[in-house]
């Protein structure tokens, strides 16, 4: 196992813990940096893996001032701490329409962006604006092959950013893009479909521009296609996952260079055959996505998952493996980001290896307080 992730007194943590690396998180905001080869204006993270107010703090005083977040709470958090310029990425809809005013209301310094890809979802967000006398800063949700959010480039997404434009309380803001359906492990393949989404936006600002309809910002990608959107011109690249990183990404995608900050600890709680050992670590520690590999251990050779349930971790090992009850196992996540949103909060590494307290995953949960 990595030195790097033995934690000194690691006797005074209970499992199963997340367990985060300070280290490791700025050698991972240091890499994103560079990759914008110092231009932080390129940079707007996704705070949705981390959710933490401590770590928001880390990246303000690397320079990084713009963020990306999905939820009212995320939002919330990133305002507090000091965040002018912050982009939900979600569609504000039922209550969170009035719950969105109410959080322009309570801080009226941050500037605020929403994204809309509906005609009702505009309308109401219009009329809740005006109602307050608010402005409201709104983004297009383009869909360029994810078919998960968004509306794809055509007539009908150039009627609602008109909508946009025309409605009172509403200020069009340009076009969010989110291409989650782009896997490619190859580095030529993945810019090859990265080329295909940027060809889409580009038309939809051809279609914009021939309306006279202008696009101040453009909003593009997740962490697979950082790097790739980090060169385009007049795109901000909005990774997220990079800040604690998996085994899934690592895996996957070597060639950006982050490494993982985050694991969880766990102990052995059974050993009902000589081949075969339980682990305090269920569904509720560590999150049952993806499906098959839902994480790797560190810590001993050969292991391989058979059974998981809500507070159990099967685990098939060589008959020579030494081990006993209590014994701890690190395991790192093949997703982490739904694993951090099971934890209120997680214990935090120094520098030196010991454990210094925890850290609140402040936006755990969903609505604004």
């Amino acid at each position: 196992m990595d030195k790097r992730y033995r934690i000194q007194n690691v006797e005074t943590i209970p499992s199963p813990s997340l367990v985060v690396y300070l280290a490791q998180v700025q050698y991972n905001i240091e890499r994103a940096i560079a990759i914008v080869d110092g231009d932080v204006s390129k940079l707007r993270p996704h705070a949705k893996t981390h959710k933490t107010a401590e770590i928001i703090a880390m990246e303000r005083d690397a320079g990084i001032l713009k963020h990306k977040c999905a939820t009212l709470r995320e939002a919330e958090m990133l305002a507090q701490n000091g965040i002018a310029d912050i982009l939900i990425a979600y569609q504000m809809v039922g209550p969170n329409v009035n719950r969105f005013v109410s959080l322009q209301q309570n801080y009226p310094d941050a500037d605020f962006k929403v994204v809309a890809d509906h005609s009702e979802a505009v309308t109401a967000l219009a009329s809740a604006a005006t109602k307050h006398g608010l402005t409201v800063k709104v983004m297009l949700d383009l869909d360029v092959g994810m078919n998960r959010t968004g509306i794809p480039v055509g007539d009908a997404a150039v009627d609602i950013y008109a909508q946009i434009e025309a409605a009172e309380g509403l200020q069009p803001w340009g076009l969010h893009v989110y291409d989650g359906h782009i896997h490619d492990e190859d580095v030529a393949e993945r810019k090859a479909s990265c080329a295909k989404s940027l060809a889409q936006v580009e038309e939809m600002q051809d279609r914009l521009a021939a309306k006279g309809l202008e696009v101040p910002l453009v909003v593009m990608g997740g962490t697979p296609t950082f790097t790739i959107y980090a060169e385009t011109p007049g795109v901000e690249a909005s990774p997220g996952t990079f800040i604690f990183h998996d085994h899934g990404y690592t895996t996957r995608y070597p060639d950006l260079g982050f490494t993982p900050a985050a694991l969880l600890l766990s102990r052995i709680i059974s050993i009902p055959t000589p081949h075969r050992i339980t682990l305090d670590l269920g569904h509720k520690a560590i999150a049952a996505d993806p499906d098959g590999v839902r994480g790797v251990v560190l810590s001993l050779d050969d292991a391989e998952v058979s059974m998981q349930h809500e507070e159990h971790w099967a685990i098939n090992i060589p008959d020579s493996t030494p081990m006993h009850i209590g014994q701890e196992v690190y395991v790192c996540p093949t997703h982490i980001c739904p694993c951090v949103a099971l934890h209120p909060f997680y214990y935090l590494v120094d520098t030196d290896g010991y454990c210094r307290g925890t850290w609140e995953v402040t936006a755990r949960n969903r609505s604004a307080a």
